[in-house]
């Protein structure tokens, strides 16, 4: 295990024993309630996990966002909160988990969350943490800190999304473009669309990302990306504009496999729906890899198969 792994998973052993928060939530998570859907070729799980409510159901207006205090910030960090030095980055137990070991990995300095910028430190990140998922909700995709630049990393086999790539790659997955050091597929069946870049190569993959990331600044052409073999290097982007997209990032055997889910919703029309039409799901990088976190019990005991496959595509 590399250093920034240990120094990691001992901040999180840390954290369980001597903050009372982390500690209660992280073992709620032995309790919470569970169900999976099968679709086939994948399932999605859904859990039941009431600790979200305070991602899950945050208000993201201007207005709330620049009324409070900024807590990514080092100087608005509980006394409890304990962090690991990263460079440019500390590395935080999320006290609201999902994951059995879940960190968030603010930027120090306060800008706001996009993505073009620090792309390689997201791969840079997976490297260093490669027993962990290192992932990036957009400032309309779930971030529940658009104002503040920050990564989030999960224990690394819990995204069903990182499985269910290996194992549907071979009949389902459609290769859209390859250099020496790169490859990028599209993953097909799936309710929801997602890329995968693989490289062992951070420039490589950097290069393809900013290609997409152009593309998908174009409006007109969000809602087809089918042929993006014959698209890659065109494009005058929207500048200032980040296209809605969620990212996750897993390093295994010197490859970097980087999933992208462009978007085109924030929120499905479900969760503002009233009475039994309401879910409270807010789709982010977790959702949008096969995890679907309801903090209201009936909301979960309420969801199916039907509202899974709306969700995903209406968000996607």
């Amino acid at each position: 295990m590399n250093k920034l792994n240990q120094e990691a998973s001992s901040l999180f052993h840390e954290q369980v024993s001597n903050w009372e928060l982390a500690r209660v939530n992280y073992e709620g998570l032995n309790t919470v309630k569970t169900k999976a859907f099968s679709f086939g070729n994948f399932a999605v799980n859904v859990q039941f996990n009431p600790a979200r409510i305070v991602s899950s159901g945050a208000k993201m207006d201007a207005k709330t966002i620049s009324e409070r205090k900024c807590f990514l910030c080092a100087e608005n960090l509980p006394a409890e909160q304990k962090a690991v030095d990263a460079g440019n980055y500390t590395i935080l137990v999320n006290p609201f988990p999902i994951f059995p070991q879940h960190f968030t990995i603010p930027r120090k300095e306060h800008i706001d969350q996009q993505i073009k910028p620090y792309f390689a430190d997201l791969l840079e990140l997976a490297e260093a943490l490669d027993q962990y998922a290192v992932f990036y909700n957009g400032p309309r995709c779930g971030a529940s800190a658009p104002d503040h630049m920050h990564f989030q990393a999960g224990t690394k086999n819990f995204l069903p999304l990182i499985d269910d790539y290996k194992r549907m790659k071979p009949a389902h997955a459609t290769i859209i473009d390859e250099g020496v050091n790169y490859q990028l597929y599209r993953l097909n069946d799936y309710f929801r669309r997602v890329y995968c870049i693989e490289s062992d190569s951070i420039e490589s993959a950097q290069n393809i990302f900013d290609n997409l990331y152009t593309k998908w600044q174009e409006p007109s052409d969000l809602s087809d990306l089918s042929d993006l073999s014959l698209t890659l290097s065109k494009g005058e982007g929207i500048e200032g504009i980040e296209p809605m997209m969620n990212i996750v990032c897993s390093f295994e055997d010197g490859i970097w496999y980087t999933f992208l889910f462009p978007r085109k919703a924030f929120r499905p029309w479900q969760y503002s729906a009233e009475s039994d039409k309401q879910l409270m799901v807010s789709p982010a990088t977790v959702e949008l890899s096969g995890i679907f976190i309801t903090p209201i019990e009936s909301h979960f005991e309420r969801i199916n198969k039907d509202d899974v496959i709306s969700i995903l595509e209406q968000c996607s």
